[in-house]
């Protein structure tokens, strides 16, 4: 059975063949701008969904661990280089060696090896230099005028020892000096008393035989 046409209200009569197909037609039309937008957002979610999944799986780019410093090799270059003996010290795996080499400090040119903890969360420093033919006020100009209270002998070796003041001395609490033939090896920094000592053990030999060698 056919079924009446559809009244339409705002006219009081049935819906003509057209106004039908133009009816269903508009609502095609909003239904498929609607489809539009929910496949719009849902495209954009999915797309969201995949740039963070894509972020949370890729490896975050760290540096490489940087290569250790061989501080003998280094000094062997630059004795090569200078024509004289350089000292090798050594500390204990506590310890890594930021830096080694040349450096101009207090007017003298020294080999110098810089320490730092090996555990990021410990802070502290110590740097070991060798002055070549240092005069005996190098060590008071690189600690910032300060002089030694007293003197430490260690494995035979009289030091004479710094007590600082960070403030003044750029963070350098401690410090040994002592000479090794016409050179002069200072050691200092922020560390405990411990490490300092372990440091001086590390180059007794070589400062004996630096000694020796100006005899």
């Amino acid at each position: 059975m056919s079924r009446e046409p559809r009244i339409v209200a705002e006219l009081g009569r049935p819906e003509t063949p057209q106004e039908t197909a133009d009816r269903k037609a508009e609502s095609s039309r909003i239904y498929r701008s609607s489809q539009n937008v929910r496949n719009l957002i849902a495209a954009l979610l999915a797309t969201l969904a995949v740039v963070i999944v894509i972020i949370a799986a890729v490896p975050r780019g760290t540096p490489p661990p940087r290569e250790a410093i061989d501080v003998a090799a280094v000094a062997e270059g630059v004795a090569a280089s200078e024509g004289r003996t350089v000292i090798t010290p050594e500390m204990s795996d506590g310890w890594i060696v930021n830096r080694a080499g040349i450096e101009g400090n207090g007017g003298v040119r020294a080999f110098t090896v810089v320490y730092a903890p090996s555990q990021e969360d410990e802070r502290g420093f110590l740097r070991v230099a060798q002055g070549f033919d240092a005069d005996e006020s190098w060590p008071a100009r690189v600690l910032s005028g300060s002089a030694p209270q007293d003197t430490v002998t260690i494995d035979g070796i009289t030091w004479e020892r710094y007590e600082l003041d960070p403030d003044r001395t750029g963070n350098i609490s401690v410090a040994l000096a002592t000479d090794a033939g016409t050179d002069t090896v200072l050691i200092y920094g922020a560390a405990g008393e411990t490490a300092l000592e372990e440091t001086a053990r590390s180059v007794t030999d070589q400062i004996t035989a630096l000694r020796q060698e100006a005899e």
